[in-house]
């Protein structure tokens, strides 16, 4: 008995040893487990419910223009999120979730997505971003009235605005809503805009408050830098109004330009239309694109339309785009021909229309012929005949060598993203008929940033310099880091080449197709040109592609530029669509470089004169002043004084202008302004002084005959005081696609 006890107790001490050793070792498993295996896992766990880790975003760099205005800049916004875990109640759910959505002015969908996010398994959920601080105020007051603190936060965050939407869109480019540059400048540059993001870290208590800042470390963001451009506010203005006009008023597929300071590649403007708003890059803008996709019945297509669309307003056509030039690279053989002797200014062509190049028959755009020219005579008329026999002359060598001198073959490394190569043959791939094709600007696929460059070659004394658009990038205090010093490639021409080839294209303006890009007291130098789009002709009727590429002062150029209009409505070559254009960015282009006008007689005869101080003069004295001057006037009243005159004394009026005198204190005398578009000079000044206005003419009047109003620097229908000067803007439509 005794013996089998003892057996029994010590079976029973071995078994419940044995489930000790078991538990043990389970336990010492289980911590292995959970120290080792998952101890990362856990330690971050505990890490995230310890330690709050707060980012401090870093401001964006501001965009500015070369004179310092604000073109993009970055604002303190922020974002607003929930602790569902603290939402201890269904009752404190719906007070929080209708608080919000009442402030953040949410639908219906919205509020449930709210409702949602508030149930989710997390203490921490972004319920809206980038807010402004009006509405993150009302929230915090919300949070204190319902002492709901500890179940809603704000985080700063910032935005991108751009003050003045669509201008220079497709230069500065837009961001995303996490502020990283997407397109344009804001792309190219992030790395230099987006500044360093900073961090709070915070340590919290056992029931999530934070504790004293003796626990907390943080480390500053370093805001980005900022793009000082090489882009004129009042340049760039001047380029996209008349772009935009000239895309609306001929349904245009697209309108582009770029204008250049010749001398040291600087892009003073550039633009590319249809164009977008910078604050809403997916909205579309052109109506005529908008028309043409509400037309479309099957959403699937009309929203692939919608999305090419928008795709197409960001593409900027000035550097990723490629076309045939046209008659524009006239310039570039004229100056390769002149260089290398093979012809002189006087040198002489007799066209009859045509030429025959092997099998193919090569028009003028003239078909009855110019006859016999000079060869700068044959720049002005655009002859093709002439330009190909030339282009013969040269040969393929030395036509080739300096297409390649102009930059033809490489990109210009302008510092935009998306820059195209040109499509273009080598010089193994050239035989007669494809030489004669290029030498008037066929066959080849250039982009405007190259043709303009070259332009700018041909302007500055022969040089190729690179074009750049910022011009100098500065930090957070305002210190220059980084300044872009012009750089010249290689010297492609002689200056004597590039005077002769100067004073053609001044040829072109003052006797040729480029009359409309005349500008009263400067020198333009311009060339027109036409391309065929052949391969998109394919409703039988020829689309065109016509441009216009100038500059100014052309005895010492400043300024290079080249206008683009891409397949118009109408039939109208460069030198009336894109002349126009090129002559108002011109005008505004010599005033901000400060260069004076030098007129010519026949223009100085037509400037107008300083309005005389009439008042406090008696009626009489008046009278006789104003004729003394050459001037009329009108009576307005019955006294004997004049106190008060329209225009006033510190305004110009025409010569032979009409002076408004009142004699009697009261309202002005009003009138609707006319729409004088499409009137002839003649009809535009019998018009005006039907309507007791002053008319100042501008553009090309002095040069041609046949022109039509088409500007004015007063909108039709508007209200003004009788005498008020109105300047209105002429231009030939008598164009020719050369």
């Amino acid at each position: 008995m005794s013996e089998n006890f003892s057996k029994n107790l010590l079976k029973r001490v071995m078994i419940i040893a044995f489930v000790i050793l078991f538990l043990f070792s389970f336990d010492a498993l289980r911590v292995f487990y959970i120290s080792v295996i998952k101890g990362s896992e856990y330690s971050a766990k505990a890490e995230s419910q310890q330690i709050s880790d707060t980012e401090i975003p870093a401001k964006r760099g501001s965009i500015l223009d070369c004179n310092g205005n604000v073109l993009a800049q970055s604002a303190t916004t922020w974002d607003i999120f929930l602790d569902p875990s603290n939402i201890k109640s269904e009752e404190k759910r719906t007070l929080i979730v209708n608080g919000l959505a009442d402030i953040l002015k949410l639908d219906d969908e919205g509020k449930s997505e709210l409702l949602e996010k508030s149930k989710k398994d997390t203490m921490y959920v972004v319920v809206a971003e980038q807010v402004e601080n009006d509405i993150k105020e009302a929230i915090s007051t919300f949070k204190v009235e319902n002492k709901v603190a500890n179940c809603i936060g704000a985080e700063q965050n910032t935005k991108r605005y751009y003050p003045y939407g669509q201008f220079a869109s497709s230069v500065l480019g837009f961001t995303g809503n996490d502020n990283q540059g997407l397109y344009g400048l804001e792309y190219y540059y992030e790395d230099e805009l987006k500044g360093t993001n900073g961090r709070i870290v915070t340590v919290k208590d056992a029931q999530k408050n934070n504790l004293p800042t003796d626990y907390e470390t943080s480390i500053d963001a370093v805001d980005g830098n900022s793009l000082v451009l090489t882009i004129n506010q009042n340049i760039q203005y001047t380029l996209e109004k008349n772009l935009r006009a000239t895309l609306n008023e001929y349904k245009c597929k697209g309108a582009y330009g770029v204008v250049m300071n010749c001398k040291t590649g600087a892009v003073l403007a550039m633009s590319s239309m249809p164009d977008f708003d910078c604050n809403e890059p997916y909205k579309l803008t052109y109506d005529t694109v908008k028309e043409q996709i509400s037309k479309i019945t099957d959403e699937d297509e009309k929203k692939q339309a919608e999305s090419q669309a928008v795709q197409n307003q960001w593409n900027n056509f000035a550097i990723s785009g490629t076309y045939e030039p046209g008659s524009v690279f006239k310039t570039f053989t004229a100056s390769a021909a002149l260089e290398e002797n093979i012809v002189t200014l006087d040198t002489t062509y007799t066209c009859t229309g045509s030429i025959q190049v092997e099998d193919y028959k090569m028009n003028c755009h003239y078909h009855p012929g110019h006859g016999t020219q000079t060869f700068a005579q044959g720049l002005a008329n655009s002859c093709n005949p002439f330009f190909i026999t030339v282009g013969q002359k040269l040969g393929v060598h030395n036509y080739f060598k300096y297409f390649e001198a102009f930059g033809f073959t490489e990109k210009t490394g302008i510092d935009l993203p998306g820059e195209a190569s040109s499509q273009y043959y080598k010089e193994n791939q050239y035989g007669i008929v494809e030489l004669s094709s290029a030498a008037f600007g066929q066959s080849n696929n250039l982009t405007p940033i190259q043709i303009c460059t070259g332009i700018s070659a041909i302007a500055n004394g022969g040089t190729l310099v690179k074009p750049y658009v910022v011009d100098h990038i500065v930090d957070a205090k305002g210190n220059t880091v980084k300044k872009t010093a012009p750089t010249a490639v290689r010297r492609v021409i002689s200056e004597d080449t590039s005077q002769k080839v100067r004073s053609m294209m001044k040829g072109v303006v003052d006797n040729g197709t480029g009359k409309n890009g005349y500008v009263a007291g400067y020198r333009v130098g311009g060339k027109t040109g036409t391309s065929t789009k052949l391969a998109e002709s394919t409703d039988g009727k020829n689309k065109y592609i016509v441009s216009f590429a100038a500059i100014a002062p052309s005895d010492d150029p400043e300024v290079a530029m080249l206008i683009i209009v891409d397949e118009p409505n109408e039939d109208l070559g460069g030198g009336a669509l894109c002349a126009p254009i090129a002559a108002q960015v011109i005008q505004t282009a010599m005033q901000e470089f400060n260069i004076e006008p030098v007129y010519d007689d026949d223009e100085a005869s037509t400037l107008p004169i300083d309005t005389p101080n009439l008042i406090g003069s008696s009626l009489g004295n008046a009278k006789s002043s104003l004729e003394n001057s050459g001037l009329k006037y009108k009576v307005v009243g019955n006294g004997d004084s004049v106190v008060r005159q329209s225009p006033s004394n510190t305004s110009k009026i025409p010569v032979g202008g009409t002076v408004v005198l009142y004699t009697e204190k009261g309202e002005k005398n009003t009138v609707t302004v006319p729409d004088f578009s499409g009137m002839s000079i003649s009809e535009v000044n019998s018009f005006a002084a039907e309507n007791n206005l002053n008319i100042e003419i501008s553009g090309n009047n002095l040069r041609q005959s046949q022109v039509v109003a088409y500007q004015q620097s007063i909108e039709a229908n508007t209200e003004c005081e009788c005498g008020t000067v109105i300047t209105v803007t002429f231009k030939s439509i008598n164009s020719v696609l050369d």
